[in-house]
């Protein structure tokens, strides 16, 4: 019996993609509809924030992208800890069902506070559906084609994002703003969680992968050592923090930035698509590049080309100028995203990885509370502008922590040591 397989109970339980695929290709599909359920609002919330309930100061229009950061957050850090104990379909299942009532209540809301109370929900839901679909891909490839299944999971999450934009952008600018593009939600909802029904839980993956790593498994205080303790754990966290902190930003204030700049509705929804379709199409790539590169670089230099794209959407006022900006951007987080999941795998054991997993998307899912209230209030008091460029530095910053304090992370197809490069 190989290290890749084991028998546990009556079933043969087996490591990898290829022994997976089935499983692994639902999943993948099922977390394409939770992208989609984050897309819709992407590039038409600002506007209903201001068209429909004269919300003019931006850190009041932020807020629903800050009540969503808070909600994501906690629900992810609670989402790790539960999946521990093995109910990760559960979790998968009862994350769609909070997500029901949120595109009828977008449709519908009679004030703000129920456009935010939607996002809490569609906060809690992603928490739920994203964590699990992440944790349980870990699960069933194992150690060597990790940076591949996070790549293939963003892939499917952010490009289905980017569709969903440019969908109810389209929509939106032929139509109205509400209700005809969240009927595109209602569809999202009932495919995924039909589909969820059909998932199997993957914990007897994790007693196979524990019984054959060297990684230790040392009961510790997980969220401490994620988020301080562990020179590569903690480096990761922060790059996720600030990552989701410009996503943040690009969410709520660059469609603000757009407009202002004399754009209409369907060029601020193809700008909206532009930047998790790069983002997403590229992570094909950059989740297996770090399988074979390595982890650190890639999100180092990754958090840097996020900063030159942010620079260039501020510089280069045209429709041609955004795009560019809008497309490093996609390109630099294409390079972080599936790679800080990765690294996270490499180096929590099987037993407390998901829990290691939900305390790293609590930081970086909280980034965008900090995102939408920095800039927000930047945006307010100096003006759009200092506000990305602000974010730019801070993104830039965050690369030179990850180049200065994190090592080399990757494992070795087919052995149990860490291969640690400076």
């Amino acid at each position: 019996m190989s290290e890749r397989e084991r028998i546990v109970g009556h079933a043969r339980v087996r490591l990898g993609l290829r022994e997976n695929i089935g499983q692994f290709g639902l999943l993948v599909v099922i977390n394409a509809f939770v992208g989609a359920m984050a897309g819709m609002e992407r590039s038409i919330l600002p506007a209903i924030a201001d068209e429909d309930f004269h919300l003019a100061a931006r850190t009041a229009i932020l807020s629903f992208i800050a009540v969503f950061g808070v909600a994501k957050a906690i629900t992810n850090y609670l989402t790790g800890r539960a999946a521990d104990r093995g109910y990760r379909k559960r979790l998968l299942v009862g994350g769609w069902m909070i997500a029901a009532p949120v595109p009828f209540m977008l449709m519908w809301a009679p004030s703000w506070n129920w456009v935010l109370a939607a996002n809490a929900l569609l906060g809690v839901s992603q928490g739920l559906t994203w964590s699990t679909t992440v944790i349980m891909k870990i699960d069933l490839v194992g150690p060597a084609r990790r940076g591949l299944a996070m790549g293939l999971n963003e892939f499917a999450g952010y490009g289905a994002a980017a569709i969903s934009a440019f969908a109810t952008g389209v929509v939106a600018a032929r139509i109205g703003l509400r209700p005809e593009p969240f009927y595109l939600g209602v569809a999202f909802v009932v495919a995924g969680l039909g589909l969820s029904l059909f998932a199997r839980e993957t914990s007897e993956h994790v007693a196979v992968e524990s019984s054959s790593t060297t990684a230790s498994s040392r009961a510790q205080n997980v969220f401490w050592h994620t988020t301080i303790g562990d020179r590569n754990l903690s480096s990761v966290s922060q790059a996720g923090f600030v990552n989701n902190l410009n996503d943040g930003m690009s969410w709520g204030l660059f469609p603000l930035f757009f407009a202002a700049a004399g754009l209409n509705l369907a060029q601020i929804g193809t700008l909206a698509a532009i930047y998790p379709a790069t983002w997403g199409i590229g992570q094909l790539v950059t989740g297996p590049l770090s399988d074979h590169t390595g982890r650190k670089w890639l999100i180092a230099a990754g958090m840097w080309v996020q900063a030159v794209g942010i620079g260039i959407v501020v510089t280069l006022a045209t429709f041609g100028g955004f795009a560019v900006g809008a497309a490093l951007l996609g390109i630099g987080t294409a390079m972080v995203y599936p790679t800080l999941l990765a690294a996270i795998g490499d180096v929590a054991h099987p037993s407390w990885r998901a829990s290691s997993i939900g305390v790293y998307r609590f930081w970086r899912d909280l980034g965008y509370a900090a995102g939408v209230l920095i800039t927000g209030i930047a945006a307010d008091a100096f003006g759009m502008d200092a506000a990305m460029w602000l974010v730019a530095l801070l993104t830039f910053c965050s690369g030179v922590i990850v180049a200065v304090r994190m090592r080399e992370s990757r494992r070795e197809p087919g052995h149990g040591l860490l291969v640690l490069r400076f």
